[in-house]
């Protein structure tokens, strides 16, 4: 009877919440009703006896995925004035519940809510869904599970060497490094250090050359 009453909640909170999700015009409320769905069919995984889907759905979806649409919803600043709810928000629930229903009388209808023999239900190995996950990956699916990290991993790389380009407008010397420009000092004639004599010695003689046909 509990399990019911649970599984009653569970489902009802998940589909109200994913109905918001939809209806709603603030993204950040439909974002937060995303998260309640998330939690709340993370909640119907631990009914099914599915410990490791259910921690699957709380760490990837709610504390991974969500956090990337907060992110994205942060650097858009999306802003809406229209009202609280989408104006074909009541045509949709009406829908909703409609097809609710046909599901409901599917269900009600079908073999599958019929009593398991209690005898069969007692004999099944008493191995838990988180255990038997991790011990087929280890044992059957290693190679496989190694291989995917392998993948991941030249992701993660191939990220980091594109991060590490240099930009195409900064000005690059013969060795790839940035050029610096450096100001000589300046000597007591005026001329730059490191000017050749010859050339502070052409530029008096012109200037006597001129003073001398003036």
């Amino acid at each position: 009877m509990a399990q019911l009453l649970f599984f009653l909640y569970f489902s009802g909170m998940a589909l109200f919440s994913s109905v918001l999700t939809i209806g709603l015009r603030n993204p950040i409320y439909c974002t937060l009703a995303l998260l309640s769905t998330f939690l709340h069919v993370a909640g119907l995984f631990v009914l099914l006896h599915a410990e490791f889907l259910a921690a699957i759905q709380i760490i990837i979806y709610a504390g991974a995925v969500l956090i990337l649409y907060l992110f994205v919803l942060m650097l858009l600043d999306l802003k809406s004035s229209e009202g609280f709810l989408h104006r074909q928000t009541w045509i949709a629930l009406f829908f909703g519940l409609v097809i609710l229903a046909e599901i409901l009388i599917v269900l009600f209808k079908s073999p599958i809510l019929e009593r398991s023999d209690p005898a069969g239900a007692a004999a099944l190995p008493a191995v838990g869904n988180t255990e038997a996950i991790g011990l087929s990956i280890f044992n059957e699916y290693l190679l496989p599970f190694e291989l995917v990290g392998i993948i991941l991993l030249g992701g993660i790389i191939g990220a980091l060497v594109l991060a590490k380009q240099p930009r195409p407008d900064a000005k690059a010397g013969g060795n790839g490094a940035h050029a610096l420009e450096v100001p000589l000092p300046q000597t007591g004639n005026g001329h730059p250090e490191g000017t050749p004599d010859s050339v502070a010695e052409e530029t008096s003689r012109g200037a006597l050359d001129k003073v001398g046909s003036a």
